[in-house]
């Protein structure tokens, strides 16, 4: 994580003083369970909670223990021990580290979740707005990059968001997935703690109970987390290549918002290059980069080995600190956005009339020609056009083996533009409902 790329509230949730205090929220609900069940004094654990509820966990302590035990679970229970005293001997009954370490990264996705469907929330509301404020603004659809048939600005804009809608349904699913606590003792078993313990503190944690562990939770389930934020970040990426193609000088149909006082170049001071949506490039191949190494951690050692501990450490903050800023960054472009119909509108020309190829094939097919025939009549006279010989309406009017089929009078409606947005509205209702 470093500043550039990252939002505070995210960055917040795995700082080191966050997970030491659910840590002991963990510990302290167990002990709460622990107390009914009659394993420790109810007292201790009032003690626990009156002691810990508000104290502020020394991380440089914590280190400096951790230093020495080179383990950080009993680094943090051995400073607990300091500021609750004698009945901290109560703490930790019955569980092993992973009980803690796992439960509470369970707590962190989760929240983490709960800040990227926010953030797609907000993407989607912009998406939204853009989308019918360009919902019949004529612009080219093109495939393999060449100009294709036409579409509307507002469609392509209606696309993202029916993507981004599938993608907080992913969220939502992944935050469910994540969501499970274990506090089921060394290999799983609960030999030492019972099960009603584990129970209690999902519940007060906001998690689910992890049906079966080992001495960790299922790695499929972390697997599935970074694997949904690898799928929103390729989103990201598509929506943003889109702008950048489209501000390219020669097409120059949308651009990135240009502040007053931005410099787009150390050399050339005529730049406004898309530097936005190129850092969305860019950052979104980070976060998918981490998908492998979390799918890579599934397949563990028996009941558990420490191979995953270092990764989770590492993709956990970055994956999602990274997401986070990304979403909001693309929010932010959307929302301002340049759009240029009148560009949209020459490149929509540039070709002379070719983008309707199509609507004349099939006329000269209903007319009685074979749909071969039919291609080689329209593709030759397009081939004039791709030439820079002329106009294709007018090529196609002087052909006589086209008019013997198609009189001057029937070829003009066929060039109409109002043709291919006549079902916007239906495929808006499709997607916004």
């Amino acid at each position: 994580m470093i500043p550039r790329y990252s939002r505070p509230a995210m960055v917040a949730l795995w700082e080191p003083e966050t997970r030491f205090r659910i840590w002991f929220e963990i510990e302290a609900h167990a002990c709460d369970a622990l107390a009914e069940l009659g394993v420790i004094p109810k007292s201790a654990a009032e003690t626990i909670w009156a002691k810990g509820r508000n104290a502020t966990f020394d991380v440089a302590r914590i280190d400096a223990i951790e230093r020495e035990t080179k383990h950080d679970v009993i680094a943090f229970l051995t400073h607990l021990g300091e500021i609750v005293g004698p009945e901290a001997r109560f703490v930790h009954q019955g569980m092993t580290s992973s009980d803690v370490l796992d439960t509470c990264l369970a707590v962190q996705l989760s929240r983490a979740a709960d800040m990227l469907i926010a953030d797609v929330d907000a993407l989607l509301a912009t998406l939204k707005h853009r989308a019918h404020e360009h919902k019949l603004t004529p612009t080219i659809g093109r495939s393999h990059g060449i100009h294709a048939e036409p579409v509307t600005f507002g469609l392509k804009l209606a696309q993202a968001y029916a993507e981004f809608s599938r993608n907080r349904e992913r969220l939502v699913q992944a935050r469910a997935e994540i969501a499970t606590c274990a506090l089921s003792g060394a290999v799983g078993t609960f030999a030492n703690i019972d099960p009603r313990v584990e129970e209690h503190v999902a519940k007060a944690m906001g998690l689910t109970v992890e049906p079966v562990s080992t001495q960790v939770i299922p790695r499929d389930r972390h697997a599935m987390f970074f694997a949904v934020l690898g799928v929103v970040a390729s989103s990201i990426e598509r929506l943003a290549i889109e702008i950048r193609h489209l501000q390219r000088t020669e097409v120059l149909e949308v651009e990135e918002f240009f502040s007053e006082g931005q410099k787009g170049s150390s050399a050339m001071p005529h730049k406004r290059n898309p530097v936005l949506t190129e850092n969305l490039t860019g950052l979104a191949r980070l976060v998918r980069g981490m998908v492998v190494p979390a799918l890579e951690n599934v397949a563990l050692w028996h009941e558990r080995d420490i191979s995953h501990s270092s990764v989770e450490r590492m993709i956990g903050p970055d994956a999602t600190v990274t997401l986070d800023f990304a979403l909001a960054r693309l929010t932010g472009v959307v929302d301002k956005l340049l759009v240029y119909p009148a560009n949209m509108r020459k490149n929509l020309d540039r070709l002379g009339g070719l983008v309707h190829s199509q609507r004349v094939l099939l006329a000269l097919t209903q007319g009685g020609v074979s749909r071969e025939d039919s291609y080689r009549l329209v593709q030759r006279n397009a081939m004039r056009v791709w030439r820079g010989e002329g106009d294709f309406l007018e090529f196609l009017k002087a052909d006589p083996e086209v008019t013997a089929v198609l009189p001057p009078e029937a070829l003009k409606p066929l060039f109409d533009l109002g043709y291919h947005t006549k079902h916007v509205d239906t495929i808006f209702a499709r997607v916004f409902g």
